[in-house]
């Protein structure tokens, strides 16, 4: 009952708008833009006061939403956020144009300011406008209502909508992540199935019990979850509603299940099944229950992840004498190699852009997060390296990669790490115990 209440508060309805009056148009250019391109991207300097408010009651929600804003855009590696003791302007009215000359002491090229007001007890009127120092013009301004307790949902859409307004790309700060929560040690660890906010904040337990669950995965809605349990004494794919709390098992297979994943519209549960030692790919479609197997080769075919367009289907295979990727269409036919380097392919998973494939390399004692082209597998590039990394998994946006990484030992801890296309700006999530096997959602409606 917990988590279902505290999922109400993340699906309010929210209305925005853009403000009416002159002052809040855009103009037709924008000077400023932050260039997501290049390798090696300075951070932009931007500023990001207090909001402002005139009711003791919105006191502290005006201060922690600014300061939810700055970690957003600071942990994209994006944005540098200047300090607010260095701010030489005191806003009291975000009607007016800032005194850019104030702001341009201090090397701030973007400004963004806001205000909080309490319309009623149980609504909030929250507003902000996003400025070009340089430039000296509003970039873009938005007005949100909402309840007071979901301040911080606000928050995250206030940074995708400054983050797509400086990059031309979408953000991904208003999304949430399934992960597995991880207890005990290695020959007796407990995992159970978590959510929290794509930064770590309000992480809950899905389920009530501590059975054996592994490889949540999202689905297209972001209100279901698919993933496999040990509770009946093998593996079953089971789909949970994360808004109602209602699940269900996905068939009653007879053999070993792994590695479920939605289709891009949601209408199709893809997984690997293994009978008589060999695994291969089936799809299931969730209105009639009908399974369709997709590979019919002797080896072991797993971890399959469709295109964005549905189109195609990249899995990892054995049948070349070693784990590699592999693509076919998704009826299961022109089957394709797509890696030839050194080492062993797994987890392989689509891009929401279509571009690239993240996947999981094992060699030379080190497991290694990285990606290549789609289409054809060149251009490969590792992103992170370590004892032991596992597990892409894309933001919305298609820009950054979260994954797992286990320490040494036998008390070694899991936890999730965050790195972008460019191998830069590796950070952990923080997650209160040990975690492991992300999963990101998209954009929340």
């Amino acid at each position: 009952m917990l988590f279902r209440r505290s999922i109400s508060v993340y699906i309010l309805s929210l209305v925005i708008g853009l403000f009416m009056s002159v002052s809040m148009s855009m103009p037709a250019q924008a000077q400023l833009e932050v260039d997501i391109t290049r390798g090696h991207t300075n951070p932009t300097p931007i500023a990001i006061p207090d909001f402002l408010n005139a009711h003791p009651e919105t006191a502290q929600i005006s201060k922690d939403m600014a300061k939810v804003i700055r970690d957003d855009l600071e942990r994209s590696g994006l944005f540098a956020v200047l300090d607010p003791a260095s701010y030489i302007e005191k806003q009291t009215d975000i009607n007016y144009q800032p005194k850019f000359a104030d702001w341009r002491l201090i090397k701030a090229k973007a400004l963004v300011s806001g205000r909080i007001v309490r319309e009623s007890e149980n609504r909030l009127r929250v507003e902000f406008r996003l400025w070009d120092i340089y430039g000296g013009e509003q970039l873009d301004g938005l007005r949100f209502a909402t309840t007071p307790d979901n301040w911080r949902r606000i928050a995250h859409k206030v940074s995708d909508s400054i983050y797509k307004r400086l990059t031309g790309e979408s953000g991904y700060f208003d999304s949430r992540i399934v992960y597995i929560s991880e207890s005990g040690n290695k020959v007796n660890r407990k995992k159970r199935l978590a959510i929290m906010d794509q930064d770590g904040a309000n992480p809950q337990f899905l389920l009530g019990g501590a059975d054996l669950v592994l490889t949540p995965r999202f689905s297209p809605s972001t209100q279901t979850v698919t993933y496999l349990s040990w509770e009946t004494g093998r593996s079953q794919v089971y789909l949970l509603d994360i808004e109602t709390g209602r699940r269900e098992i996905l068939g009653n297979f007879p053999n070993l299940t792994m590695a479920p994943r939605f289709s891009p519209n949601g209408t199709k549960l893809i997984f690997s099944m293994s009978k008589g030692g060999n695994s291969d790919i089936y799809v299931m479609d969730l209105k009639s229950r009908s399974t369709q197997r997709l590979t019919t080769d002797p080896s072991i075919d797993t971890s399959p992840s469709f295109s964005p367009d549905g189109r195609k289907i990249v899995f990892n295979s054995d049948r070349g004498g070693s784990p590699q990727l592999y693509t076919m269409n998704a009826n299961g036919s022109n089957v394709k190699r797509l890696s030839f380097g050194d080492g062993r392919y797994t987890t392989p998973v689509w891009s929401p852009r279509g571009d690239l494939i993240a996947f999981t390399k094992s060699l030379n004692g080190q497991f290694h997060i990285g990606v290549m082209g789609a289409a054809d597998g060149k251009g490969e590039r590792i992103l992170d390296s370590s004892y032991m990394n596992e597990g892409p998994t894309w933001a919305p946006n298609g820009r950054v990669i979260l994954f797992s990484r286990e320490g040494r030992g036998a008390n070694g801890r899991s936890s999730i790490w965050s790195i972008d296309l460019n191998g830069q700006n590796l950070l952990k999530v923080p997650t209160s115990g040990a975690a492991s096997d992300p999963a990101w959602s998209p954009l929340l409606p």
